[in-house]
């Protein structure tokens, strides 16, 4: 790396304002802040990798719970149904609905999944000090992931769907739902705990290291 490089991975820019700074060395816990518009730059986050390696595995726990075991339950003359997450996605495939069956696969199963996967596989190698060039990939692919996870959009549906059922017919909430809600939070907590700017660093020196 040239003296050039150097100086300007030492600098920082507001995300606020623009403003350019020299990047401070922080303890656990601190955070530095814009000296223009006192936006927060950065935070060196506490315990970053095993209270993501905790949220990330609970997280993958409750996805067989939350796409197999009952959301909820509709009642009506008599008559009782309830469905899972898989039994909704089979429903949309046996009435041809393709296209709205692959959405809901992909922002409600696979992409929650891949993402709490890649944040595990990551924070793991990271605190093994395993820390290769590839998973630079990986932390670029989580990012990618991260703005194509719908779970809270497929919550904000259910919780709709309740609303309008309970005034027509007897409902019961299954433990499916509990399960997806626990996942949603563990997907959300993702993202607070992972200290990304940390770990940007971490693999940029691998990188560094590798090829000199």
């Amino acid at each position: 790396m040239t003296e050039n490089s150097t100086e300007l991975s030492q600098l920082i820019i507001c995300p606020k304002c623009d403003a350019l700074a020299t990047k401070p060395t922080l303890l656990a816990g601190q955070k530095a802040m814009c000296g223009r518009c006192q936006a927060k730059l950065f935070e060196h986050k506490a315990n970053s990798i095993d209270r993501t390696l905790a949220v990330a595995l609970a997280g993958l726990v409750f996805v067989i719970p939350a796409m197999t075991l009952p959301l909820m339950g509709v009642g009506m003359l008599g008559l009782f149904n309830q469905a899972s997450l898989v039994d909704c996605i089979a429903v949309l495939i046996a009435n041809d609905f393709y296209v709205v069956a692959i959405c809901l696969f992909l922002f409600t199963i696979a992409i929650p999944i891949v993402r709490l996967v890649t944040a595990f596989y990551i924070a793991y190698r990271i605190k093994r000090g395993r820390v290769k060039p590839h998973l630079l990939r990986f932390f670029c692919s989580y990012h990618t992931l991260d703005h194509w996870v719908m779970l809270n959009v497929f919550l904000l549906g259910m919780v709709v769907s309740m609303y309008k059922l309970l005034s027509m017919s007897q409902l019961t909430i299954g433990f499916g739902f509990s399960s997806f809600v626990l996942l949603l939070l563990c997907s959300t907590l993702v993202s607070v705990t992972l200290d990304q700017h940390a770990i940007w660093e971490t693999l940029e020196e691998s990188r560094e290291h590798k090829y000199g």
